[in-house]
């Protein structure tokens, strides 16, 4: 019965595309045939996917974790495929693009984090967790409280990611295939419902490391068209950059002008990164802690190389895109002057696949580009359900009460809520500057979820109190000072200054969090708080040998 309502729904998801591509054209942009094209090939091989892992997920081990059967390989491509969304392949070679030098600053950033996930987390979480990182914070510690702000703190930054990813999602679409808003949107958010639904962790990995294949790919080709250009010499690339754009685009200051705002935003990407719901979960899928190392050791190196592309990506367009006519917004040209391009600076690396590769590597892009929200919005619904179901229902509800079928149900539920949330939440933010939900999403991250995380495997004096009101600190703080800043406080609500002076508030809301559990930890003189202390040393042992890790002796 499953495998029937199952294929109902692959042909009806096509369909609806199909449909969509047809009826649902914006009149002033043109059909982009071999996009729709690659796109449902793409589709039908990951709905295939899908539907070989649905048969495959039978316990709640399988639906969260893949049963453990990934290896550090595919692990580290899948991790790849997770991280490198369309924000950093559009958006940040479109801030090289229109910066120059300066955007690499978000390059570093995105990738500084993962060092400390390398050497400090992902060995530890691996030996004392089991779905998700709510079990290792609460591993000695009190499970009803810890367990509740974890999960709520995962939730938190999951539904931000969402809601950037689903607006992202629906303005890339509408853009190069032609589609409306909200039939982008509602697509992105039903095959997304179909892989973690039906397929759980087996599907969405390997979702996940065929985007990520396919993206490094095409990266990978546009990078090297571009500097055949100019025979594979970088001197000669930013020459003719510097020529177009003037020399300032090789100076820095150019996207963050203060010390503050640089060491906050450096604070919100690496702590951040450590504190991504969906990216540590990802480290259960693996048998043991040494497959977990060489998750993180491959996923760097991936990451990293892409990272170096998007640079030559973006001072690529500058020398192939901006003042080309075929990609510049003329009416906006005459009205504002200079040189701007169709569909703004994110779309500054579509075009230059257009200039490298004519139509047929576009739609290759351009289906990529799907493909990579696609596979990031799955990680982040899969990651959302297991603090739900695991976390909260499993865990605080039934107190560890219930059997591993009725939460696997819980959670596929928790997923088809969490698709609706997010395609109702992506169709009603689409006129909001959201800007503000992805760094605030990272500053919760680096603000709540990974000081508890950090201090519950290396600090034997940490608390329940102390991990609960720090980490409620942390949380409070980052979301206020977002308010407070210019791009909420003056940027959307039309205030004439800021209370708070600073976009990135991560300094301040992390260094609260970490001193606020450090008070309240070392203040607190309970019965339970002895007892917690105690408890650390069984706990480090494990972390740093897995003698009695899960599934160490399956493996």
């Amino acid at each position: 019965m499953i495998n029937r309502v199952f294929l109902f729904l692959i042909l009806g998801t096509i369909g609806v595309f199909a449909a969509g591509a047809i009826e649902g054209v914006n009149p002033e942009q043109p059909l982009n045939i071999s996009a729709i094209v690659m796109f449902l090939i793409f589709v039908g091989g990951t709905l295939g996917i899908t539907y070989w892992a649905a048969k495959r997920t039978k316990s709640a081990k399988d639906f969260y974790t893949a049963g453990g059967g990934i290896t550090g390989f595919q692990n580290g491509m899948a991790i790849a495929g997770d991280y490198m969304s369309a924000a950093s392949f559009l958006g940040i070679s479109g801030l090289v693009y229109y910066k120059g030098y300066d955007g690499l600053i978000y390059s570093i950033g995105f990738l500084v984090g993962w060092p400390i996930i390398l050497f400090m987390i992902a060995e530890p979480l691996r030996n004392l967790g089991k779905y998700t990182f709510a079990d290792v914070a609460s591993y000695r510690l009190r499970q009803t409280p810890i367990r509740s702000l974890a999960a709520s703190g995962s939730i938190a930054t999951v539904v931000l990611y969402l809601i950037a990813q689903m607006v992202g999602s629906g303005k890339l679409i509408q853009l190069l295939f032609g589609l409306q808003y909200e039939i982008a949107v509602i697509i992105v958010g039903v095959l997304m419902i179909l892989y973690v639904t039906f397929g759980g962790m087996l599907a969405t990995t390997w979702v996940q490391i065929i985007k990520a294949f396919l993206l490094l790919s095409g990266a990978t080709f546009m990078a090297v068209a571009v500097m055949a250009h100019y025979n594979f010499n970088f001197g000669q690339l930013f020459a003719h950059a510097t020529e177009l754009k003037g020399i300032e685009i090789m100076s820095p200051g150019g996207l963050v002008s203060d010390p503050i705002s640089a060491i906050s935003l450096a604070v919100a990407l690496m702590f951040g990164t450590a504190g991504l719901p969906h990216i540590l979960m990802r480290f259960f899928t693996v048998s043991d802690a040494k497959e977990a190392r060489k998750s993180v050791f491959y996923a760097t190196g991936f990451i990293g190389y892409f990272y170096i592309l998007t640079f030559i990506i973006g001072f690529g367009a500058i020398v192939m895109v901006f003042q080309n006519p075929q990609y510049l917004d003329m009416a906006k040209q005459a009205v504002d002057g200079g040189y701007p391009i169709l569909g703004g600076n994110n779309m500054a690396a579509i075009h230059l696949s257009h200039a490298v590769g004519g139509d047929f590597f576009l739609g290759f892009i351009s289906a990529v580009a799907f493909a990579t929200i696609l596979a990031v919005v799955s990680g982040l619904t899969l990651a959302g359900a297991s603090a739900i179901s695991h976390d909260l229902y499993s865990s605080v509800i039934k107190k560890g009460k219930v059997d591993g079928i009725t939460e696997m149900k819980v959670s596929k539920a928790a997923t088809v809520v969490l698709g609706i949330l997010a395609i109702i939440m992506g169709i009603a933010f689409e006129n909001q500057n959201i800007a503000f939900v992805v760094g605030l999403a990272f500053a919760i991250a680096a603000s709540a979820n990974f000081p508890i995380l950090f201090l519950s495997m290396y600090w034997s004096k940490l608390t329940t109190r102390g991990a609960v009101i720090g980490g409620s600190v942390g949380l409070a703080t980052a979301v206020i000072l977002v308010i407070l800043g210019p791009i909420v406080w003056v940027d959307i609500l039309g205030n004439a200054e800021a209370i708070f002076p600073y976009k990135y508030p991560a300094l301040f809301s992390v260094i609260s969090a970490f001193v606020s559990i450090w008070f309240f930890s070392i203040t607190d003189t309970s019965h339970n708080a002895k007892a917690e202390r105690e408890a650390f040393e069984a706990q480090y042992i494990r972390s740093q040998t897995g003698i009695g890790a899960e599934g160490a002796s399956e493996h």
